[in-house]
């Protein structure tokens, strides 16, 4: 096979790990993935290892769905625990910097009392020292801030620990990736290279352009014992080719949750990368990767949660990628880590963090950052922004999961942009507790009457209709509901028809019908034509 031509199969798995575990964005900045490590992933394998059973029962109850447990069925403790054995080794500085940043939270608590802290620099734990800087906000609460970027170029940022799961799947069907790590199977191939490596991109490539299989094995140094499971990932079929959109209207492509594609025949933007990236047979319908154009002029990301960056969909998409826009920060705060420093670190190249108001002009487009507010349980959380999308005159606004807290702040933003043409919203109301996300960033325990009232929740119908007021769209899109199957393992979510944000967004939906604004719960997939100068022009089955 080695001197044959041959093209990825469109069902191959790109499973980003971090020392087993599923990799998401706080797994790759070093201060966040040390207190990951520490508070979940060890804290998951102690549970496990104390009460197999326990895990086995709880996956199986929807109401349990997405808690910290063990899809195994209670088996494979073994290997549980020999994987908690090679963590305690592999991580020993990693989990010591963990430790670390609850002493120093300690000491900031008990002698930062308002005085000068330059006396404190000495007792900072010295696997911090030179990596932090202390400071009081203006009401003498003291802090600290991390220079991040000396992070990453210190032992606590191992690319070693970095690995692509390659599998291929059939079906939609995987456990809740954040409570369990990948353990070794037969049909999966480990392949240990860290994000940035150039064989991602080749592979990826090869979906579309075929390569000799010889090359491609040596790039990704494939060992002998792994080589009759690699030949498998690859076939001589020729793929279906890719028709570029070539009209001269705007074409918007829903590609499921929070993922949407604005085309012209001169540009293409894709929002929230997060798609059914694998072809196969579904009764859900869909778009998937073989529908991306070749060259994706700007990705746009909204927020730092992993159901809107996606290491599995983003690194195969890397090749293809010009642009990748992020909300701008350099905090060095531990729970809101530097997006731009992220992805530059593991391959990805002109990222550009993006200013609230602040736009980016090309061709006859414009992509402005917007305010976001919400849905981050009320943390001081920068890296969050909203964008509007203008072509020629067309306004398509993406608010995300954006929590309408404060009506003001959006009256004062349409000050600014006009009403918009279509308007895509988060409705997923209720929302996780900030622990479910955030705790293992925490150094102290929150009371669980605090927890529940600070949720990761999007609007609800009342605020919804806030937004219409103030931005009169012709359309209204409720989406990043996490509703499709291919969705679930990695929000959790599985909805009845009874649930609350289905219940508000079907009220929403209703009401703008009422008013004859154009409105839908958007699933699957949808595909919309419009004038840049005009309304919608049809929907395309």
């Amino acid at each position: 096979m080695d001197n044959k031509q041959v093209y990825l199969k469109p069902n191959v798995v790109f499973e980003p790990l971090v020392d087993k575990w599923y990799a998401w964005s706080h797994l790759i900045s070093p201060a966040t993935a040390a207190m990951n490590i520490v508070g979940r992933h060890l804290a998951i394998i102690e549970s496990y290892l104390s009460a197999p059973a326990i895990h086995a029962s709880a996956v199986l109850n929807p109401k349990m769905k997405g808690g910290p447990f063990m899809d195994f069925g209670g088996g494979r403790v073994d290997e549980v625990r020999e994987l908690e054995a090679q963590s305690y080794k592999n991580q020993d500085r990693v989990i010591e910097f963990a430790k670390a940043i609850k002493s120093l939270d300690r000491l900031l608590a008990a002698e930062a009392t308002g005085y000068g802290l330059e006396d404190l620099y000495p007792k900072v734990p010295d696997i911090l020292r030179g990596f932090v800087e202390l400071y009081y906000d203006r009401n003498n609460n003291p802090g600290f801030r991390f220079f991040e970027a000396l992070l990453y170029q210190s032992e606590f940022y191992n690319k070693s620990s970095q690995s692509i799961a390659l599998w291929l799947t059939d079906n939609d069907e995987r456990p809740f990736c954040l409570s369990t790590p990948r353990l070794e199977e037969s049909h999966v191939l480990d392949l240990q290279v860290p994000f940035e490596h150039a064989c991602i991109d080749e592979l990826s490539k090869m979906k579309r352009v075929p390569q000799s299989y010889e090359y491609i094995k040596n790039l990704c140094g494939i060992k002998p014992d792994q080589e009759a499971l690699f030949e498998t990932f690859f076939t001589e079929t020729v793929p279906p080719p890719y028709e570029k959109y070539t009209g001269d209207k705007i074409r918007m492509r829903y590609f499921g949750h929070a993922c949407i594609l604005v085309e012209t025949k001169d540009i293409s933007i894709l929002v929230d990368p997060l798609i059914s990236y694998y072809g196969y047979d579904s009764d859900v319908t869909r778009f998937s990767d073989i529908d991306l154009p070749d060259t994706i002029d700007y990705v746009l990301i909204t927020h730092n949660h992993q159901d809107h960056i996606l290491f599995e969909t983003l690194l195969p998409l890397r090749h293809k990628i010009k642009n990748l826009i992020v909300p701008r920060t350099s905090s060095g705060k531990l729970e809101d880590p530097d997006l731009k420093l992220m992805f530059s670190n593991i391959g990805f190249k002109n990222v550009i963090g993006m200013d609230e108001m602040e736009p980016v002009h090309f061709n006859d487009a414009i992509i402005t950052a917007l305010p976001f507010i919400g849905e981050h349980s009320d943390m001081n959380i920068l890296t969050k922004c909203c964008y509007l999308v203008k072509v020629g005159d067309f306004k398509l606004l993406f608010l995300a999961d954006s929590r309408i807290v404060e009506p003001r702040l959006y009256e004062l933003i349409h000050k600014h942009i006009g009403d918009a043409d279509v308007l895509f919203i988060g409705m997923e109301c209720d929302g996780a507790p900030l622990t479910w996300l955030y705790g293992p960033l925490l150094t102290k325990k929150l009371p669980r009457d605090m927890d529940g009232s600070r949720r990761l929740a999007g609007s609800d119908c009342d605020k919804g209709m806030a937004l219409v007021d103030i931005f009169n769209p012709k359309e209204i899109y409720v989406y990043a509901m996490g509703q499709e199957p291919w969705v679930e393992f990695i929000s959790s979510i599985k909805y009845t028809d009874e649930s609350n944000p289905i219940v508000q967004s079907n009220k929403l939906v209703k009401l703008c019908t009422e008013r004859g604004i154009i409105a839908e719960r958007l699933y699957g997939e949808k595909e919309l034509l419009y004038e840049m100068n005009a309304g919608s022009l049809a929907e395309q089955e």
